[in-house]
């Protein structure tokens, strides 16, 4: 940041000094929330959270190098006491960009994206100019403004990410940081609890837009219908991107490779150059483009923007990182978040990488999605059960609508057609008895009681007489078979897939299994006993699960 003296700061703020505050003292940078980032010439941000209060804190920053503390009361260290520290936060990060002798702001935001085309932006910026962006997806009221204020004097880009949770967030945040360029990608269905529809969502996102000045300008994805309406609430110039006639920066000729990588002819209106991804997933395709209407825009070469395009791999964690084991497993880990449409878009992905291979998968139930959650989770479990996969873990709370999708699916496929001769047998699951192979599980006697099997334990009766009740945690389940629900003298019959597969999924049908386990680590422990050479896992759930822990137990973390 740009040294500043903690008059100038409390002045910024409206803020008073106190605790024996030197008023010549300079920060320098970095301001910091977590106390363990403190670096000597730090300013300390106080926050009080749910479980943490930063004002407990303040003396071990102080330790550590900080100038002073920003809180919101007394502490024992040098302080600007402030009304509100996230807002003193924001006042301090607006006249700091203000301050800036260069910088042109870049805003990018969208329901599904933002992290990765933000990293695809900042590695073209970097080549015309020292660049900022945010590490990860600091995109909110905290980590907007902390982002702005590790620009310095020399910075010449703040490429910025900017999320929404309501109506006004963006609004907010645009305030902060003014932008010249704003990236709109999308409007899906993550937040729609919270918003209550699309059309919120596109209110939001387009709030970006409308913070840009008459000589900014406008990049949107013209192959989304919300985000091109959005080009009547500018008065900024607006350029479209996509794969659609309309758009100045497009995509032809897409192929995708064996392991899920996107190649495609970038046009221009001033040339054309190829385009190889090193990023998974056909939905990378669009991210680069809107990256590549962005740099167009701030005069990089076509043939430069190809080419860093092309060599650009996965910057923040835990979004499409694929990795393969030693002995020939790939893991997807893609668990940062998720959200309905991301979740479609890793599926297909999936299909293509893991074609030809058994593969399995980790998901749990989506959230904020209010009235819709039931139907978009069932819609979840459909996708994942009608995937051709060799087995499904549902992990965490609220999982029922999505076994219900996904044994819907199944069902309806094993209805479709019996499996091939010869399909791949199902392990049996960990310390359980083994599953039949090949086939539907005989019948029992007319009038014998039908056992679901269990993980490692006994067998345990079903409800008799009642509503069906969901299996215990840890349990294999199978969709109900033709007797209808199960109960004395139904037949439960494996999940066996013989219908379509999904898009890109194998063409060799093969028996589902489904399970349903707490959290992460049971997740982690249930594959290992089924994972064999050359099979494919993918990981991917919404933030709150932390199912990226699956994927690193599976690629040799330490048991926490």
């Amino acid at each position: 940041m740009i040294p500043l003296p903690l008059a100038r700061i409390a002045e910024i703020t409206s803020g008073a000094l106190s605790g024996m505050a030197d008023p010549r003292a300079v920060v320098r940078g970095p301001v910091v929330i977590d106390s363990r980032g403190v670096e000597p010439g730090s300013l300390f941000v106080a926050l009080k959270g749910a479980r943490v209060d930063g004002h407990d804190f303040a003396a071990q920053a102080i330790r550590a190098g900080a100038v002073a503390v920003l809180a919101t009361r007394p502490v024992e260290a040098p302080t600007v006491i402030v009304p509100d520290a996230a807002a003193a936060l924001a006042d301090l990060a607006r006249a700091h960009v203000a301050a800036l002798p260069q910088v042109t702001v870049i805003g990018v935001t969208g329901s599904a994206g933002k992290t990765s085309t933000k990293d695809l932006l900042a590695r073209l910026t970097a080549r015309i100019g020292p660049t900022i962006a945010p590490v990860g997806s600091f995109n909110n009221e905290l980590g907007h403004p902390l982002t702005v204020l590790r620009a310095d004097a020399d910075t010449r880009y703040l490429v910025l990410e900017l999320s929404a949770r309501n109506i006004g967030h963006i609004q907010d945040l645009a305030r902060i940081a003014p932008p010249q360029i704003g990236i709109v990608l999308n409007v899906g269905t993550a937040h729609i609890g919270v918003f209550g529809g699309k059309e919120a969502i596109a209110k939001a996102k387009g709030e970006l837009v409308e913070a840009l000045p008459r000589t900014g300008v406008a990049v949107l994805n013209a192959d989304d219908p919300l985000v091109l309406e959005m080009a009547s609430r500018t008065d900024a110039r607006v350029t479209l991107f996509g794969r659609s006639e309309a758009a100045a920066i497009r995509a032809e000729d897409v192929t995708v490779d064996e392991r899920g990588r996107a190649s495609f002819t970038l046009r221009t209106p001033s040339g054309s150059g190829q385009v190889q991804l090193k990023l998974y997933g056909a939905h990378a395709v669009e991210n680069a483009l809107a990256a590549a209407a962005a740099g167009y825009e701030l005069g990089l070469p076509v043939a430069t923007i190809a080419a860093e395009l092309s060599e650009a791999t996965p910057v923040s964690r835990w979004r499409m990182e694929v990795t393969d084991r030693p002995d020939g497993v790939t893991v997807v880990n893609d668990a940062y978040n998720a959200n309905p449409d991301s979740m479609r878009a890793a599926f297909e992905a999936f299909g293509v990488l893991g074609k030809g291979r058994r593969r399995f998968a980790v998901i749990a139930a989506l959230r904020e999605l209010g009235e819709e959650s039931a139907t978009l989770n069932e819609e979840l479990g459909r996708l994942a059960g009608g995937s051709g996969l060799a087995g499904l873990i549902v992990a965490g709370p609220d999982a029922q609508p999505v076994l219900q999708g996904a044994y819907a699916a199944v069902q309806e496929a094993s209805a479709a057609g019996p499996p091939l001769a010869g399909a791949p047998p199902f392990p049996p699951a960990a310390g359980g008895p083994p599953l039949p192979m090949g086939g539907p599980q005989a019948p029992p006697p007319v009038g014998a009681p039908v056992f679901p099997q269990t993980v490692g334990g006994p067998q345990v009766p079903p409800h008799v007489g009642g509503p069906h009740v969901p299996p215990p945690v840890g349990a294999p389940v199978f969709p109900q078979g033709p007797a209808g629900p199960q109960g004395v003298g139904g037949v439960p019959v494996p999940p066996v897939v013989g219908g379509p597969p999904f898009a890109g999924g194998s063409a060799n049908p093969q028996q589902t299994l489904i399970l349903h386990v707490p959290d992460a680590a049971a997740a982690a422990a249930e594959l290992a006993g089924w994972l064999r050479p050359g099979d494919a896992v993918l990981v991917k759930g919404p933030r709150a699960m932390g199912l990226e822990r699956t994927a690193e137990l599976l690629l040799g973390g330490a048991q926490q």
